[in-house]
């Protein structure tokens, strides 16, 4: 079976990381992804049935994509073809269909593996369908972004999206064995020390083996090296974090859930991750002024006020005084009552207004600054709130011919529970004024 040096033209015994030295013969020595290659995954199965579909590899960094495509590619007797999205172009990708047209017309398969494939352009992503419909190839995309944001729908439904986890302390333990065969000797650190390179590797084995080549590199001995001389030789990793692509919308995510889920602690751990992660704190602002109103409304009146005046502050101290003021915010928000009821009255008055647009205001409530309008019965019957006993009239203002709509309806915590109440006092009231029983 031809592995990926071969593929390259490369000899085996040519210097190169270990990374690549370890790279997998055998789908079975992948590690991490046993929901995807074992005997009931998907792509075991497709391997037992010997016959690839076209399939997307989401998952982050340094978790086999590539290696899984070669092998599936070997595994099914399908000639490999491999591009990068980032380097390649309309042509590349026209060479490769033409290839894959002459092998196929001599009874051979071609499996593409696409590397990066987000970064291909609509257009260019449009130009696989032919291709893939007919079977001329059989596509394997690897993508460390969400293929639903990245990806064409048309695209998407002709491929079966494969999500890859990040491997977990059990599958990077299981690379620090194959290290110690491959090297013929152990791993020159204490337990102390491998936790710490695991706890660095973010799941990204590749990443992993490098931090482990390094220490190969340093200590000659079997002797192992102490902690603290490893923390000045492997230096904290920076944090793994996209402000424009999947990380930013999963983390800005995880605030607003554990704002909304009233803790404190996680929301100061998502926000602390995001600045750590260099993401713009304004826009963590503005985020923290839509949770006050989504999320918070009237049940603290204050909530807004605060998330609005972190924002400005900010904006006149930058960073880092000016975190204070958006980590004061986080923490009000997170300890404040919850109610989603200004939210859901405004998606209930956009729907009615939606559906009942063609309707106009009563006419009582209407001006009439000229005599045609007057005479059109423009104000007839207004009653001046102001003038009246209880500074309520309990007139209608909903357009004639439309039942009065429920639309904000707080819950009764905080400050919404007088809300509450006041309008429970208004609806009788005007039940009242109008002569009829509230319903």
């Amino acid at each position: 079976m031809s592995d990926l040096f071969q593929a390259a033209g490369l000899d085996e015994n040519a210097p190169q990381p270990l990374a690549e030295a370890m790279r997998p013969k055998h789908l079975n020595e992948v590690v991490g992804q046993d929901h995807l290659i074992g005997p009931d995954g998907p792509l075991g199965r497709m391997l037992a049935a010997e016959r690839l579909s076209s399939v997307i590899l989401w998952g982050p960094p340094g978790v086999g994509k590539t290696t899984i495509a070669q092998l599936l590619a070997d595994g099914t007797g399908l000639a490999f073809e491999a591009l990068s999205a980032v380097f390649s172009g309309v042509k590349d990708l026209r060479a490769v269909f033409e290839k894959a047209e002459q092998r196929r017309s001599m009874g051979k398969g071609t499996a593409l593996f696409v590397d990066e494939i987000h970064r291909f352009n609509k257009a260019q992503q449009d130009s696989f369908l032919p291709y893939v419909e007919r079977g001329v190839v059989t596509l394997i995309g690897a993508t460390t972004e969400n293929p639903s944001f990245e990806l064409n729908g048309a695209l998407l439904s002709r491929c079966q999206v494969l999500t890859l986890n990040a491997l977990d302390g059990a599958a990077l333990k299981k690379l620090i064995k194959r290290a110690e065969d491959h090297k013929k000797r152990p791993l020159p650190l204490d337990e102390a020390g491998r936790e710490y390179l695991i706890s660095l590797a973010g799941g990204d084995g590749r990443y992993f083996l490098g931090m482990i080549e390094d220490v190969y590199g340093y200590v000659r001995g079997d002797a192992p090296l102490p902690l603290d001389q490893l923390k000045k030789l492997i230096s904290t990793r920076a944090a793994a974090y996209d402000k424009s692509g999947d990380g930013h919308y999963n983390l800005i995510s995880a605030l607003h859930k554990s704002i909304r889920g009233s803790d404190p602690d996680a929301a100061m751990y998502w926000f602390a991750r995001m600045l750590h992660g260099g993401e713009d704190p304004r826009y963590i602002g503005r985020r923290l002024v839509v949770i006050a109103s989504e999320d918070i409304g009237l049940t603290d009146p204050t909530a807004l006020m605060i998330a609005g005046e972190a924002v400005r502050s900010f904006e006149r101290l930058g960073s880092p005084e000016g975190e204070y003021a958006l980590a004061h915010a986080v923490i009000h928000l997170a300890t404040a009552p919850k109610s989603n009821a200004v939210a859901r009255a405004l998606q209930t008055a956009k729907m009615a207004a939606s559906q009942t647009g063609h309707l106009n205001p009563p006419k009582h409530i209407l001006n009439a600054p000229t005599d045609l309008m007057k005479d059109q019965g423009y104000g007839d019957g207004y009653i001046y709130d102001h003038d009246t006993e209880h500074s309520f009239s309990g007139q209608d203002y909903f357009p004639e011919g439309l039942d009065r709509l429920k639309i904000y309806d707080p819950k009764g915590d905080g400050r919404e529970k007088s809300i509450k109440e006041k309008i429970a006092y208004l609806e009788d009231l005007r039940a009242r004024l109008q002569g009829r029983k509230q319903v």
